[in-house]
């Protein structure tokens, strides 16, 4: 059987990395995570992302890269990230978080972040800190 996909974005803008913070399910809320959502039938990766980024947070965006590798969540499902551009809007809180914050690669580390995003986390903050020495 193959395990369902959960998509994130490591969504970059002027040098930063955006966190969500949880607000459901009850034990994950207030935890922080990289936005996202299941892949739906007949969609592709890129396309639920770009989708849940809209509905979860009122953005345009794109996704650009995928990070290699991908982390198991619950049985049956893991999750794939991207690197994500905005396109247009400003993120907002709208779905399943209750506050966001931008993060510079130095400060990834100041918020609890869900299990299964650290390595992307980590990933996402190594790209930002290679592309700020360019």
């Amino acid at each position: 059987m193959n395990a369902s996909v959960v998509v994130a974005g490591a969504v970059f803008d002027q040098g930063r990395l955006l966190a969500a913070r949880r607000s459901a399910p009850p034990e994950l809320a207030g935890r922080w995570e990289l936005p996202g959502g299941k892949v739906e039938p007949g969609e592709s990766g890129e396309q639920a992302l770009v989708r849940e980024l809209r509905e979860e947070l009122g953005v345009e965006s794109r996704a650009l890269e995928r990070l290699p590798g991908e982390w198991p969540l619950k049985p049956g499902y893991v999750l794939q990230v991207w690197t994500v551009a905005l396109v247009s809007g400003e993120p907002r809180a709208l779905q399943d978080h209750d506050a966001l914050r931008w993060l510079a690669p130095d400060e990834v580390d100041e918020v609890d972040w869900l299990d299964q995003d650290r390595p992307a986390v980590a990933e996402a903050a190594h790209r930002l800190r290679a592309a700020a020495r360019r």
